[in-house]
């Protein structure tokens, strides 16, 4: 008997068509390593850098491809380099729209501009616009270039999870697909499934936070238009269209337009083509030729779950947390869990690491989650002031903004997506005081042009020893791994992002390239405690 799993939207590229598994017809539930629940930009990373990493995953998802619309739409840096780790950063760079300049209005009158990247040297931009069914279509390339170069990865499409069964070493889950039910069993359950997480809500797990009383439309906009790649924000705009408003460019000449409607609206009247039509009219002028690509509504929510981890089940993305889009900390965030822990599990399921590892994926990206949702709590605070002595204090720094610097760090229209520093976490080790703060222990490592290419490109997805202008071995054999170093001379921005006010510097690098330690000089019983430490072996 055949049994329909709707697909939840339309589809803009088909990847994983149903096929039906072995496992549907095996006599009981057949166990695997790792299954991920969720074919989002955050599912497909996960069972990406799984895969490459030699743990055998398997991903469901109830449709069997990328839905319509732009959705997530800005990339970060940081989530360009890690998909440069994960192979899939070419396409989405040559595709995207590549920016890093932005503009703030207040009605008809230009504040400020900012740069996000303003210092030279880093191998990619401050941010790609990238719509999300290209970002999850480049992720797939990839998994089939990993695929066919042995990778144990796996992708179901329309198996849909209706039921999970958690337990002490395992979780069972209860699928549905077009041939009707099956079970399976995971050593480790990954849920990327969304911010509605079926699966939270299986498992009776809370969701907590904040709902913003305001809406948001987007309007999609296919048109040729002059305006630069540039992010561009009003506040009270003089075209009227909403009470704030927000234009970027997408590839395709597509144009993201997001228009603030305010809380008490008729969601179905606002949608209608022709009221959409009349804002972007007010907006852009009435001669202005384009198409209405793809519209939706949304409101600003900032939650998180108490937990990411809870036992053999483990949260990461939107299922995990939920942010206000403005800041673009969704996405980002999401693919920065997967990048955090990855490389725990894999370590874990090789029997390299205590099971206790996974614990510090649960404290670093709650530690992320918190200082997302900080920022994006302001951002909408600011956005969308409740009373009339808030509004003033708003407007009054936006007057100032036009003149004076400093009132310009008091702007907030979406402080945009930055990688976390876990400062405090256990899995740090020893600090230097003399060396630059934005390298130090729990801090992404800076990129930096090398002779031989860029300097994230040479770390690789492993523990490594960066030895700047320092002696070390070739290589550091401990608790069971071996460490390669890279041996670098102290260039100009090696020596700015790494040195500081030291000649020489070791660093101990983890592999989702955060830093674990750093010192001045070599000594091996120093760097093996701190490898062990980073590994949750203290």
């Amino acid at each position: 008997m055949k049994h329909d799993v709707p697909e939840r939207y339309a589809l803009a590229f088909r990847l994983y068509p149903y096929a039906k598994s072995p496992d549907q017809d095996a006599a009981r539930p057949v166990r695997h390593k790792a299954v991920v629940v969720g074919g989002g930009p955050v599912g497909l990373a996960t069972a990406l850098d799984l895969g490459r990493r030699g743990v055998p995953v398997v991903l469901l998802d109830d449709h069997e491809g990328a839905g319509l619309g732009s959705r997530a739409l800005c990339f970060a840096k940081r989530t360009l380099e890690i998909c440069d780790r994960l192979g899939a950063a070419g396409p989405m760079l040559g595709k995207g729209v590549q920016w890093n300049l932005g503009k703030v209005f207040h009605d008809n009158r230009l504040l400020y501009e900012f740069n996000l990247l303003p210092e030279g040297g880093h191998a990619m931009p401050a941010f790609i616009n990238l719509q999300q069914p290209w970002f999850e279509k480049y992720l797939h390339d990839a998994i089939l270039a990993a695929q066919a170069e042995g990778a144990p990865i796996e992708l179901r499409g329309k198996n849909r999870v209706d039921g999970v069964i958690p337990g002490e070493d395992h979780a069972t889950l209860e699928v549905m697909t077009p041939d009707g039910p099956y079970r399976l069993e995971a050593d480790w359950l990954i849920a990327c499934d969304g911010a509605r997480s079926p699966l939270r809500n299986m498992l009776g797990l809370g969701f907590d936070g904040r709902v913003f009383e305001d809406n948001f439309l987007i309007a999609d906009v296919k048109m040729k238009a002059d305006f630069p790649t540039e992010r561009w924000f009003w506040f009270e705009p003089h075209f009227k269209s909403g009470d704030s408003a927000l234009l970027h460019k997408q590839p395709d000449d597509i144009w993201r337009i997001d228009f603030q409607l305010g809380w008490n609206i008729d969601r179905a009247k606002e949608l209608e083509p022709a009221r959409i039509r009349a804002r972007v009219d007010a907006m852009l002028g009435p001669d202005v030729d384009y198409e209405l690509d793809w519209c939706s509504i949304y409101t600003f929510q900032c939650r998180r779950m108490e937990r990411f981890r809870h036992g053999r089940v483990l949260f990461a993305g939107d299922a995990a947390h939920q942010v206000s889009p403005f800041g673009a900390r969704g996405a980002n965030s999401g693919v920065q869990d997967v990048d955090n822990l990855c490389w725990k599990l894999a370590l874990v399921v090789a029997g390299l690491a205590p099971d206790s590892l996974l614990d510090t994926y649960d404290s670093e990206r709650v530690y992320g989650a918190d200082e997302n949702i900080l920022n994006s709590t302001r951002a909408t605070d600011f956005i969308t002031p409740k009373t009339p002595v808030s509004k003033l204090f708003r407007n009054a720094v936006l007057e100032l903004a036009e003149t004076v610097p400093f009132a310009r760090t008091v702007v907030n229209s979406g402080r945009l997506s930055m990688p976390c520093t876990y400062d405090g976490s256990v899995l740090n080790g020893a600090d230097h005081p003399d060396m630059p703060a934005r390298s130090r222990p729990g801090s992404p490592c800076p990129d930096a042009p090398l002779a031989t290419g860029w300097l994230l490109e040479q770390l690789g997805r492993g523990f490594v020893l960066l030895a700047i202008g320092a002696e070390a071995p070739e290589r550091l054999e401990a608790d069971g791994l071996t460490v390669p170093c890279l041996q670098l001379d102290p260039t100009e921005a090696l020596a700015a992002r790494y040195l500081g006010g030291v000649p020489a510097a070791i660093y101990l690098i983890r592999p989702d390239q955060h830093v674990a330690a750093r010192w001045d000089s070599y000594e091996e019983q120093a760097v093996a405690a701190a490898l062990a430490r980073a590994m949750g072996k203290e």
